[in-house]
This record gives C-alpha cells, structure tokens and sequence, in this order.
C-alpha cells in the first residue's frame, strides 16, 4: 500500500515521504496513530497544501524532545521492590513501573518511550537504560532497583 508520512518513522522515513509498507501496518498502525495516510490525488493535494504547517509542528516536537532530554539528561529514578535475600526481586521491573516512577517525581513519560534491550530488571542493582522521547532524540538515565523486604 502507498502512503504519505505525516510525521518521522523510524526506519520508514521522514515527513511528506511516499513509502510502500504491507498493508496490515498501514491499516492497523500507521494510520490510525495519524502517521500516514493513503498516497491519493486528493490527500497528495491536501499533503502539499499542509506541508508548511506540518514541518513547523514537527519541529516544535523536536524542540519539546531536547527540552525534556535535557533535563533527564543523567538522572536516576529508584524503585524498591520486594527482594530475597540474594537480590533477586519477588516479579520484575519493567517499563511500565519506570516511566509510572519518573512521571511521579515531576518528569512525564510514557511507557512506550522507555527502552530495555535487555528485558525487565529481575535483580537488585544499577542499570543505565535510555529513553526514546522523539524519534531523532534519546537520552540516558540510571534506574536504581533498590531491595525491599
């Protein structure tokens, strides 16, 4: 299926880009998130008309982006779980208690912008992760899993 990129995708391309992806992404992912629509005579038209206006949000996107990079920019969040005597943790810490941990001291984040290549922490520790806050802007913070009894 052919589509118009109304924003940056990773690994797609950028803004105004007409692409050729499968049609069950197109259909299931892309255009219901409003990151692409059909490549169209009348959406090409409506495309070009919009471009101006849309380099300019994305824009504002990335400026928002680096704001908040900057100040998460080395920072370290610290979850306490339950934890048996050899630190190992009773369940596991995924992203979703990290992002809930740092939108609880003052720093939104959503879940899907936390990155763990590694899978869930499953022990007591330090461990330097990253957050995917825009597609060209990441930042490192260290989550400190801390032992609880």
């Amino acid at each position: 299926m052919e589509i118009i990129l109304m924003d940056k995708v990773t690994n797609l391309g950028n803004l105004g880009d007409v692409v050729s992806v499968k049609n069950g992404y197109a259909r299931n992912y892309l255009i219901p998130q409003g990151m692409a629509k059909r490549a169209n005579k009348i959406n090409v038209a409506a495309f070009a008309e919009r471009k101006a206006e849309l380099e300019k949000l994305s824009a504002e996107k990335l400026v928002a982006a680096q704001a908040r990079a900057e100040t998460l920019a080395g920072y370290t969040v610290q979850i306490s779980q339950k934890a048996g005597i050899d630190g190992r943790l009773f369940g596991s810490v995924t992203n979703s208690d990290i992002a809930d941990a740092l939108t609880a001291q003052g720093f939104p984040v959503a879940r899907g912008e936390v990155r763990l290549p590694d899978g869930p922490f499953k022990t007591v520790g330090d461990y330097p992760i990253s957050l995917a806050l825009h597609t060209d802007v990441s930042v490192e913070i260290t989550v400190a899993v801390l032992g609880a009894q």
